[in-house]
């Protein structure tokens, strides 16, 4: 079953800004081998990731927020 689409436009621009800044937060996190900062922003890297190419969310789901119309 495929999602709704939920995430679109400005919204969808600042997650995928979002993914590059955790993906860039993640690496120094990993070069400094400080491993609980790298599993919390290699989690925000990833899904802010996915939010932006699957233009869904589940939490805007559950709040019942479309930005789809922007």
């Amino acid at each position: 079953m495929i999602p709704e689409q939920n995430v679109g436009g400005t919204d969808r621009l600042l997650r995928a800004v979002l993914a590059v800044v955790f993906t860039g937060l993640a690496a120094n996190a990993l070069r400094k081998r400080n491993y609980p900062a790298l599993l919390v922003t290699a989690a925000g890297a990833i899904g802010f990731g996915i939010n932006a190419v699957t233009c869904f969310c589940g939490l805007n789901e559950a709040l019942g927020i479309d930005t789809t119309a922007e």
